[in-house]
Parts: C-alpha cells; sequence; structure tokens
C-alpha cells in the first residue's frame, strides 16, 4: 500500500499558486494502479482518498502506519463504488458483489476487507473515500437501482445530469461520510452548474467514463477569484469548503463526490449565482 500525505493550500495562498503548483496543493495523486491500493491522506477532515485495483491477484486492505490503528476501519468508515468490471469486496468473510457503478459503505470496526477481481479481461477497480467515525453502523451493499436519483439541468443549458445518492442523511448511514456519483447526459459537458460551495464540509470529485482524448476543464477557487485546472480520466481533485468546484467536459462524462464533515444533509450548501462567479 502507497500513502501520499496531502496538504491542501488554503485560500490566501491558492491566489498566489500558478498551475503547477495548484496541480500539486488540490490534484490528488494517480491511485489507480494495477494490483495495488493507493491512498491520499489528506490533512482536512482527515480524509483518505484512494483506489484498489485486483487485476492479477486480490488485494488486502492493511491499516498503513499514518493511521497508528490495529486495522484500517479501528477508528473509520469507507465508501466504495466500483468503476470498472465486477467485483467482489469481502467483509469479515462476508462477500459483496459489485456490478459497474455499484456501492458499498463499510462501518466501523470491520477487521477484514479483501478485494477481488471475477475477470482479468475485465477487472474491477474500486475507488474507496474514508473518514473517521465515531459510531458503528453496518456495512452495507447498494446497488445503482437502489440509489436515489436526482435529475436536474437540460439540453438547452448543456448541464442534464442525474445525480445517484448513496451514503447521505435518508439513504445509507454513516457517522459523516456521503457518497453518491453524477453521470451527464449525451452532449451535455457542465457539472454543477450554478456553482455552490459547502462550509460545513470538503469534497472530493473523481472524473470517470471519459476517454483517454478528452479532458474536463475543472473550476475552483472563491467565486470571485477562480482558477480552472485541466483533468483527465480517472483522477480526483479536492475541494475544500471555501472553495467552488465545476466543471466542462469535451464531452459528457461521470464524477463520483464523496464529502465529509459536520453534517449529511445533502442539500446543505452555500448556492452561487452564474452571474456572480469571477
Amino acid at each position: 500500500m502507497n500513502i501520499q500525505n496531502k496538504q491542501i493550500p488554503d485560500s490566501v495562498r491558492y491566489k498566489m499558486m500558478n498551475t503547477q503548483e495548484l496541480r500539486d496543493g488540490f490534484l490528488l495523486s494517480e491511485f489507480v494502479k494495477k494490483d495495488q491500493i493507493n491512498f491520499n491522506y489528506i490533512d482536512l477532515e482527515r480524509a483518505m482518498i484512494g483506489a484498489a485495483f485486483p487485476f492479477k491477484k486480490s488485494l488486502e486492505l492493511q491499516s498503513p502506519e499514518i493511521l497508528r490503528a490495529e486495522y484500517f476501519t479501528e477508528r473509520r468508515e469507507i465508501g466504495i463504488m466500483n468503476v470498472g468490471g465486477k467485483g467482489t469486496v469481502e467483509v469479515d468473510n462476508v462477500a459483496y458483489q459489485l456490478e459497474y457503478r455499484d456501492a458499498l459503505y463499510i462501518g466501523k470496526g470491520s477487521k477484514k476487507i479483501i478485494f477481488h477481481t471475477e475477470k482479468k479481461d475485465d477487472p474491477a477497480k474500486f475507488y474507496i473515500t474514508s473518514y473517521p467515525a465515531h459510531a458503528t453502523y453496518p456495512t452495507t451493499h447498494a446497488r445503482i437501482e437502489d440509489a436515489e436519483p436526482l435529475y436536474l439541468g437540460s439540453v438547452e443549458e448543456s448541464n442534464k445530469r442525474t445525480i445517484y445518492k448513496y451514503i447521505y442523511k435518508g439513504g445509507i448511514e454513516s457517522c459523516q461520510l456521503l457518497l453518491g456519483f453524477t453521470e451527464l447526459d449525451s452532449g451535455c459537458v457542465w457539472n454543477t452548474m450554478p456553482p455552490h460551495k459547502h462550509m460545513r464540509r470538503t469534497e472530493v470529485y473523481f472524473y470517470f467514463n471519459l476517454d483517454k482524448e478528452d479532458v474536463i476543464f475543472h473550476l475552483m477557487g472563491e467565486e470571485k477569484e477562480t482558477r480552472h485546472l485541466v483533468m483527465k480520466n480517472e483522477q480526483a481533485i479536492f475541494s475544500p469548503g471555501w472553495s467552488i468546484h465545476a466543471g466542462s467536459g469535451t464531452k459528457n462524462y461521470s464524477f463520483i463526490w464523496t464529502m465529509g464533515g459536520e453534517n449529511l444533509d445533502y442539500t446543505d450548501m452555500c448556492q452561487i449565482q452564474s452571474s456572480n462567479v469571477k
């Protein structure tokens, strides 16, 4: 297991950063690698963002030294979503089969977690997010048909999209972790417009379902002084509470959104009018 320690720049420092410094500061390291489990350990909310990519072998989740824990979920909860072929996550000898875009919540206290791929020619890819937990909730498997869809936007605004909510208040129970994903319709390229911020949470976007030659122009920063970063398939970016998070792609795409912080209310956000963004 590889761990990258990440300290996120504040709202003062980011104004003086060039493009490469912004990428180093907010983009998370490349963590989807064959036959590896990789994580970014982030100072804000003590979030851990990573992936397990079992290709030729199964992968067992260990507790890294930075956690000072007997096992990974001794004081943590985990949210997982499969962005590859069929796979299985084994939690304390119980197997959960995850199809493409299925999700799994693993509660605090789960000692043995193993990731398996079913077919080598179509391997599973498990996106993983983890936050500290103060209570134990049951491990829960969610299929895409179980997710609550939310339909937003329009073709005329180039942002018609469906939001699938898995872990949130009213859905799968957790301590502070929220997880779901957004899928843009064909011909639509804008996400999260008009934009917003989360003053009581941090958020991570993981972009996927994008062709190799396509890119996302991800918008970030304070609404009166925004920046953009160019992102590719299976890359992730961290968004602190003071930053907007929106973007436009060269084609339609999908992205996983995960949040952690003070509450589990999905609608808790600070809305910003597009006309006020500079």
